[in-house]
């Protein structure tokens, strides 16, 4: 007896939607959870910068089509993208006093020089000591003129007069904090027989000859940072290469920003920059 034939039935199973862990929910879960850590991190690294930049930043941001430099349409006095000014934070105001501080205690330090060397005994030198308070400190030039000179002339034995306003200028800034620098400097000038002795050793001679007679009178062996010689490499007269004016000996004491500036940029810790100093 013939039986019936049953069809064959194949059934296909479909998968279902995606769910569990095969599912793309944690995409959106993580891309929140970066977009949260990115903007920690830019908040962190905004609140270590300079108030300056701040200002900036909030200024571009508040203004986008406005540099730093341009004013905006703020509805605030300050017109710089909402930011006022004034609103400096008590470290920089801080740092501003102490700069304003150094500043006045080396003007003072100089008008004291001033006011020692007009004495009678410095008659003849007197006029040739130059002081001057700038960013970098205060700079006190020895210049040299036709006919009257601090040293021998091509030596660096310093003459009567010349140790006796070496020890007044010695006394007065060896009662400061500031560090000092002695630089020597030359004409262009050469020597005959350049090969043993030029420029460079008397440049270099006359500002330890400075430092000798500093160090005694007053100056403080921990003030001294350096004492170079840059014979006639810096010439306060470039135009006139053998002008007297360029045999000098210039005595830096330097304000503490310029001192700290100088060592980070030696450190490499910042680029070249002048120092945010008061005139």
């Amino acid at each position: 007896m013939r039986t019936k034939e049953h069809p064959i039935v194949i059934v296909r199973r479909t998968k279902a939607g995606h769910g569990g862990h095969h599912g793309g929910a944690w995409k959106v879960a993580d891309a929140d959870f970066v977009t949260a850590m990115m903007a920690f991190f830019l908040v962190m690294w905004l609140s270590a910068q300079d108030s300056r930049i701040r200002e900036a930043i909030a200024g571009y941001f508040a203004e986008p089509g406005l540099m730093p430099h341009e004013r905006s349409n703020s509805m605030l006095d300050s017109g710089r993208g909402g930011i006022d000014p004034s609103g400096m934070t008590v470290l920089n105001r801080q740092s501003q006093a102490l700069q304003e501080a150094e500043q006045k205690a080396l003007a003072t330090a100089a008008e004291r020089i001033r006011e020692e060397t007009k004495a009678r005994e410095f008659a003849s030198l007197r006029d040739q000591v130059e002081l001057s308070v700038t960013a970098e400190g205060l700079r006190i030039e020895l210049v040299e003129r036709n006919g009257s000179s601090f040293f021998d002339s091509g030596s660096a034995v310093l003459r009567g007069e010349s140790v006796k306003i070496l020890s007044v200028i010695a006394r007065e800034i060896g009662k400061l904090q500031n560090d000092v620098v002695i630089e020597g400097h030359t004409d262009s000038r050469q020597y005959s027989n350049g090969e043993r002795y030029g420029n460079w050793e008397l440049s270099s001679d006359r500002a330890n000859a400075a430092r000798r007679v500093m160090l005694v009178e007053g100056l403080r062996g921990g003030q001294l940072r350096a004492v170079r010689g840059f014979a006639d490499n810096d010439l306060r007269v470039p135009d006139q290469p053998l002008d007297p004016r360029n045999r000098r000996v210039s005595i830096v004491v330097r304000s503490q920003s310029a001192a700290q500036l100088e060592s980070a940029i030696r450190q490499g810790l910042v680029g070249t920059v002048a120092p945010n100093i008061a005139p």
